[in-house]
Order: structure tokens, then sequence, then C-alpha cells
């Protein structure tokens, strides 16, 4: 693998490369975190690295409901709080979590496989503050612009989350996690603790 998306041949393949890089960029930040590191919130907010691999599931399969057409309504209503979502509900797991981020991705590719036209429409909600009022659609390509750009934003949120945690930097966790070959970064590695030194003596 490699630090940044591949030269891509038109604009379909640009917009799935770009995706698919910041979705592995968002990845990226769990790789060696405790389930107890996954759920910090070391920032003033309550967004943890976990909470946003939760979020960026639930993001996806939402466009992709309106995109296939499975719904026309917005993706919580706009009385609902954003703090669930980012908390752990019962039995969720930070592995858990990431399995489920592969198999939304995956339908994300899959749907958007099956569509030959990026400028078809694709319904704007009605009744969300955020969403423009004079617009009656959104095209394909715009959903998967908006996708980048969501991952992208989360995936700062989470670079310094993991940072506060630990110190750790994205691409030498990019090169621990992928394995990159002889990487210029020097690949990161749990630090060893005071416990583990003292019994190693």
């Amino acid at each position: 693998m490699h630090g940044l998306a591949p030269p891509v041949a038109d604009e379909r393949e640009a917009l799935l490369a770009f995706l698919a890089q910041q979705r592995r960029q968002l990845r990226a930040t769990a790789h060696g975190l405790t389930e107890e590191q996954g759920w910090a919130t070391p920032s003033a907010s309550e967004l943890s690295i976990a909470g946003l691999i939760k979020h960026a599931a639930r993001c996806e399969r939402g466009w992709m409901k309106l995109v296939l057409g499975h719904s026309t309504a917005p993706q919580r209503s706009a009385d609902e709080s954003d703090a669930p979502e980012f908390l752990p509900a019962p039995g969720e797991t930070l592995a858990g979590l990431l399995a489920d981020y592969e198999l939304a991705t995956a339908e994300t590719d899959e749907g958007i496989a099956g569509i030959a036209d990026l400028g078809r429409g694709v319904p704007v909600p009605r009744g969300v503050p955020w969403f423009p009022a004079d617009a009656e659609e959104w095209s394909v390509r715009w959903v998967l612009l908006h996708l980048i750009e969501e991952t992208a934003r989360h995936g700062g949120h989470a670079d310094i989350i993991r940072e506060t945690l630990d110190g750790a930097t994205l691409f030498p966790l990019m090169a621990a996690a992928e394995r990159w070959p002889d990487p210029w970064f020097e690949p990161w590695e749990p630090a060893v603790s005071a416990v583990s030194v003292a019994s190693a003596g």
C-alpha cells in the first residue's frame, strides 16, 4: 500500500480512490489501540476514535439509502442528538465497529458500481435545517464528494485524538498497519511500559 491515493484515469476512479484513501486513514488511527483507548475522549468533546468509526459507517449507509432510493427521509430527525451515536452501545467493541465499517464501505462501493451515471439525481430530504431548502436534488457525484469531505473531517478529529492518547501520527500508524515495505517512516510500535521494563529486568 502507499500513503497517497493512486493515479486515476477518470472521474469515477478518482472519486472512489480518494474516498478509499480517506477511509484507510481513518481506520489507521485505531491501529494498536486497546478497547479502553478506542473509546477514550481526551478532548473537550465526546468524540472517540471508536465513536468516529461508528459514525462514519452510519453516514455511508445513510447516504447510500438515499442514492439507491431505499429512503427519502433525513438520516436523523432534526431534534435528535448526535451524542448517543458517538457513545458505546451495549456489546459494541472497537474491533466490531471496524469490521462493520469495512462492510459499510463495501456496500457503498457495490452500490456505486451499479450506477452508470454519476449525474443521476438524489433527492434532497426535506426538513433538515442544514440542507438547502431551495434544492430538489443532488447528484451521485455530489454525494461521493460529500462522503470524501465527511470522512476527511472525522479523520482529522481522529488524528488529534490519537496523538493526544499516545503521540502516534498517521504515516507511522499506516506503515505499521499496512506493513509498508522499506517505509520512510518508522512504523509505530506500542510503547514499552514501566511495568514491562521492570518485569523484564
